[in-house]
């Protein structure tokens, strides 16, 4: 984080607020990443399906997955995540824990044989709801950094004012709501039972919402106390659209590759509205009265586009006894960019063409079958695209397993997956990455899958 500056205008002067709020280069790398979240059988190997093909999570890494699958499908996937935080402040540590449940995948893939002589064997149709990701997180923290944001009272009428210049004590918070989903329609074909090629298109709907606070406490070379509490809040929904484009190569009855190409996200308007209030309360000993002041903005609109995505896949098939799979994805978040002229948008475009990179993730998966019975497992490792906080560490970048096992019956499928990923945040309220927050994030989905 860089700015946490929101700029508030009083009757009689103006002042600069400041709290734990998340800025535009925040919000464009957290808009524009992808939690790889699908049906339990996909979780429970990492996502590495962009050369499998057939899940219906499949087809949002690679569409021309759809017609590998030879009978039409519909799943429903239930997901419950939890998150533990160790938020580490200037020599001090607060846990906090945050539960969510939902639906976290619904669609289907619709098959049909072609029964005619072309080379063009059968094609799919694909259907699919997802949460691309979700926004529900909090932390807090409190202790003293020896810095300060405010060190004057606005109603102190003294010449000079006061120097309230000795931080006593900080307490801070930050909690998000809300999420990322995507819906995609797509068509995927195969050719002479080898090629297999698809497209789909994606519409992006967006619901995020921040409230943070921060109150100090500075005194003077008196032991007077300035006390100051400042809380913001946001709301931003917004749509976006994409396309991916796909396919993947059976080479021989063992070996399939794969490769795909996902478009920028375009969100032609997000709306968003802010508001806050500052609060300095009274100084007695100096006769200073206290003072709230409040302020909102909006709703107004801006623009945005997210990076493009490219995967790279490979599979080795072990005829029907099992198989293992392996995804490696490029995403370059250099590219955001907010397409409207004002000055702070544009000051965001900078920071990520000098503080941000492209990243790199790997995604690795098996499977294996005892008749009826599927067992799996995964690792997954994910570049952080920040250069600045936290870039010249490991610890910021997603590493994690999955595991989880399914039961055919039949015409319906049960899976179930379990999947545990941590990573360090750093992030800053007075200074670069001042705010260290250790996540361990486990994931439990189930899903149910007829065959139709």
């Amino acid at each position: 984080m860089k700015r946490f500056i929101i700029f508030v205008a009083a009757a009689t002067s103006i002042f600069t607020s400041y709290s734990q709020s998340l800025d535009y280069n925040d919000l464009g790398v957290l808009f524009s990443k992808d939690q790889r979240n699908g049906t339990a059988r996909f979780n429970a190997m990492a996502g590495a399906f962009g050369a499998l093909g057939s899940d219906i999570s499949a087809t949002d890494i690679n569409p021309a997955g759809a017609a590998i699958a030879r009978k039409s499908k519909i799943s429903v996937t239930l997901q419950n995540r939890n998150l533990n935080r160790d938020i580490n402040y200037y020599n001090t540590t607060r846990n906090l824990q945050d539960e969510q449940f939902n639906i976290n995948q619904a669609g289907g893939l619709f098959v049909f044989d072609t029964n005619t002589n072309t080379d063009w064997n059968r094609f799919a149709l694909l259907f699919n709801y997802k949460v691309k990701a979700d926004f529900d997180n909090s932390y807090s923290g409190k202790g003293n950094s020896n810095f300060l944001f405010y060190n004057e009272h606005i109603n102190d009428t003294s010449t000079p004012k006061n120097q309230f210049d000795r931080s006593i004590e900080q307490e801070f918070s930050n909690q998000t709501r809300g999420l990322n989903s995507v819906f995609s329609i797509g068509l995927s074909a195969v050719h002479d039972n080898k090629l297999f090629v698809g497209a789909s298109f994606k519409f992006h709907n967006l619901e995020f919402t921040e409230r943070s606070f921060l109150s100090e406490k500075n005194d003077d070379a008196n032991g007077n106390e300035l006390n100051v509490e400042n809380f913001n809040e946001r709301f931003i929904d917004g749509n976006g659209f994409s396309f991916n484009l796909g396919f993947i190569y059976k080479v021989n009855k063992f070996i399939r590759l794969g490769a795909s190409y996902e478009s920028p996200t375009w969100y032609q308007e997000a709306l968003e509205e802010t508001a806050s209030s500052l609060t300095m309360f009274d100084v007695n000993n100096l006769s200073i009265n206290g003072i709230e002041e409040n302020n909102t903005e909006g709703p107004y609109s801006f623009r945005f586009r997210t990076p493009s995505k490219l995967t790279a896949s490979g599979a080795f098939i072990f005829g029907k006894k099992g198989l293992i799979s392996f995804d490696y994805t490029y995403k370059d978040f250099r590219n955001i960019k907010y397409l409207d002229a004002d000055t702070i948008l544009q000051d965001a475009n900078q920071f990520f063409e000098t503080d941000y990179r492209a990243t790199h993730s790997f995604n690795l998966g098996a499977e294996w079958r005892f008749e009826k019975i599927s067992l799996r497992g995964g690792y997954f490792y994910e570049k952080d695209p920040n250069l600045v906080a936290g870039g010249n560490t490991n610890v910021d970048n997603i590493r994690g397993f999955s595991t989880g096992l399914g039961y055919n019956f039949g015409n319906t499928q049960i899976d179930l997956s379990y999947q545990k990923l941590k990573n360090t945040n750093f992030l800053s309220l007075y200074n670069t990455g001042d705010i260290n927050i250790d996540n361990n994030t486990s994931k439990i989905s189930a899903t149910l899958t007829f065959s139709l």
